[in-house]
């Protein structure tokens, strides 16, 4: 059931040995495919506690849907730390908390941050790091990070 919730079923299927499968030398998972994974090992312990640390970076759009997807179902009667430079992935949390180096610039819902400078300017810089998604960032650029 976990596997499933966490839309990585049907992938261990396909694994030579199944769910018995050892990852490593002869068998690679892809980024997504291994926080799929990591996503139904949490909700097989049931924490309820959890701290996701850019748990859809570096994976392509149709795994970060999946992941997205399976975080909402994990999410559900937890709570749930998420630390994430892309404001999509933090839209629906019921608190934000901008940070600013090491310091807290805002809190609120999306919708009480939407006129707030701080959450404004992550959202301008989300938006042109996906208008340029791919183009490297010029050093000389400075950024918030």
């Amino acid at each position: 059931a976990a596997a499933r919730s966490a839309n990585i079923h049907d992938f261990i299927e396909t694994l030579p040995s199944g769910y018995d499968t050892v990852i490593g030398r002869e068998t690679h998972v892809s980024g997504g495919q291994a926080q799929r994974i990591a996503i139904a090992r949490a909700l097989l312990r049931n924490a309820p506690v959890l701290v996701l640390d850019e748990a859809t970076a570096m994976v392509d759009p149709e795994s970060e849907a999946e992941i997205q997807e399976a975080l909402t179902r994990l999410a559900e009667g937890r709570t749930v730390i998420v630390i994430a430079h892309r404001p999509a992935v933090i839209v629906g949390a019921d608190q934000i908390v901008v940070l600013e180096h090491g310091e807290v610039r805002a809190v609120g819902s999306h919708e009480e941050l939407k006129d707030d400078p701080h959450y404004s300017l992550l959202l301008a810089q989300s938006a042109v790091g996906t208008a340029h998604a791919g183009t490297p960032r010029n050093p000389e650029e400075g950024h918030n990070d």
